[in-house]
Parts: structure tokens; C-alpha cells; sequence
């Protein structure tokens, strides 16, 4: 799950004592056990989630062969990486996050591995000469607003793809009209509810927390609709977007880079 960036509104169903410990657990301060405990509790499918992306990729034309090259775009604590060399030791990887906190923390999570490249940025500072052979980016769209930096973001994933590679997307959706709308995002509440949201709240540390770690994690998302997600893969350069998983209104799709 990638470090969240770019929006200005509270997260549905993340109180303010929560995100002040999910805060203290993305600087470290906390570590990695309790960030990936509240996650799950976020996001409905989230334990499926990374296992999923990666078996989806891993069967594509290109990523397939012994060896490839695999970005993780906003690789936040490390759990898509995590799944990659399991599932796939002979991947070269690289895990790619603009916080460096979020980076420290994968890193320590997964040690030294030769296997794994570390690269603080954005997807944008990534060139065509990156030629990887697959790309996954989960949880991270949602969090850029839709005033170009959607379709930086997307045109970046592209353009540091082989042509005719494959990148698996997983995001927070919107449904277009929609009558289940209102219902698809109480079930998401009534799921973080369930999951144990409230009684995590008082157990994350809150000491040594920065303003700005805070404002990280409590801002709002950006969800978007099928069609316009459609419109943006497009100009960004890969074909439509091919549905492949859903949990409520987190949606996954397949995209292949064109040639």
C-alpha cells in the first residue's frame, strides 16, 4: 500500500486518534506489525490484495520469463514486494515510494535482498530506459487528484513499461450512477467497523508524531469512474482497462502497455 499524497479531506472511517497512529507507524516509530494490522482494516480485500496482483502479473507474457524486471509503484510498507519474492524470487525488483519514511520501513521489513532496488521519487522521474517488464501500483491513484496528476502518474507507469507490458492497478472506485453508491460506501464503513477499526484506535502509539506525517495519512481520496479511468489509461498509453477483481468499491484492473 503506498504512502498517501495529494488530496486535503479526512479519510471515511479514519478518526483522528487513528491517523495519528498510523502516522507515528509510517515514521517508524511504531513499526511495521501495527501499520499492517489497522491497513487491513481499511481496505476491504486487502489480505488478498497483493497475492492476487502478483500470481496476475507473474502469468503475463513478459514478467513470466525467469529474471524479469518488476517496478512496485508507492510500495508504502513493502507488502506487494513482500508477496513478489515469495512468489517469485528470480523477479529483480524495484520498490518505488516518494516518502522516504514509507521506504525505511519496506526496507527494514524485507533486509538486504540483491534482488531489490530502493528508488525514492516518483513514477514520473522514471524514463522509458527503465524498461521494466511489469509494473504494480496498488492504493496509489486514489490519492492524486484529477488535475493532471492522474495522467502524469499513469503516463509514467507507461512510458517506464517494455511496450506490451502489464501493470496490475488496484484503486478505490467510483461508481457511476450508481443507486448503490451510498450503499457500497456504508458497507466499506460498516467492513472497517467489523474489522476492528475502533478498539485498534486506542492501542497505536501517537508520541513523536509530526504535523506533517499526520496531514499525510488524514487527507482525502480521489476516486474515479470506470469511463474516465478508461480516458486517462488511454491518453496515457495502454489499452482499456481490463476488470479483474473487486472487494466492494476497490476495484483491480489489468492494463498492457500499446506498442
Amino acid at each position: 500500500m503506498a504512502s498517501v499524497s495529494g488530496a486535503s479531506e479526512p479519510v471515511d472511517g479514519l478518526s483522528p486518534a487513528l491517523a495519528v497512529g498510523l502516522a507515528a507507524d509510517a515514521a517508524g516509530l511504531a513499526g511495521e506489525e501495527s501499520y499492517d494490522r489497522i491497513v487491513p482494516c481499511l481496505i476491504p480485500g486487502y489480505a488478498s490484495l497483493a497475492r492476487l496482483a502478483v500470481a496476475l502479473l507473474a502469468a503475463s507474457p513478459q514478467a513470466a520469463a525467469p529474471g524479469s524486471s518488476v517496478l512496485v509503484a508507492g510500495c508504502g510498507s513493502g507488502t506487494e514486494l513482500l508477496e513478489a519474492r515469495q512468489q517469485r524470487p528470480d523477479w529483480q525488483l524495484t520498490g518505488l515510494d516518494p516518502s522516504a519514511a514509507m521506504l525505511d520501513l519496506a526496507h527494514r521489513r524485507l533486509g538486504d535482498d540483491a534482488t531489490i532496488r530502493w528508488h525514492q521519487g516518483t513514477v514520473e522521474s522514471l524514463g522509458e530506459e527503465a524498461g521494466f517488464d511489469g509494473a504494480l501500483a496498488a492504493l496509489v491513484l486514489q490519492s492524486l487528484p484529477d488535475d493532471g496528476r492522474k495522467l502524469a502518474f499513469l503516463t509514467g507507469l507507461a512510458r517506464s513499461l517494455r511496450p506490451g507490458g502489464q501493470l496490475v492497478l488496484v484503486d478505490l472506485m467510483q461508481p457511476e450512477r450508481s443507486p448503490l453508491q451510498e450503499q457500497l460506501r456504508q458497507a466499506r464503513l460498516g467492513f472497517q467497523q467489523a474489522s476492528g477499526l475502533a478498539s485498534l484506535e486506542a492501542s497505536v502509539g501517537t508520541s513523536g508524531v509530526t504535523a506533517e506525517t499526520v496531514k499525510a495519512l488524514t487527507q482525502g481520496l480521489h476516486p474515479i469512474g470506470l469511463s474516465r479511468l478508461t480516458a486517462l489509461v488511454a491518453a496515457a498509453g495502454f489499452g482499456d482497462p481490463a476488470p479483474v477483481f473487486q472487494a466492494l468499491d476497490v476495484e483491480g484492473f489489468l492494463l498492457q502497455r500499446r506498442s
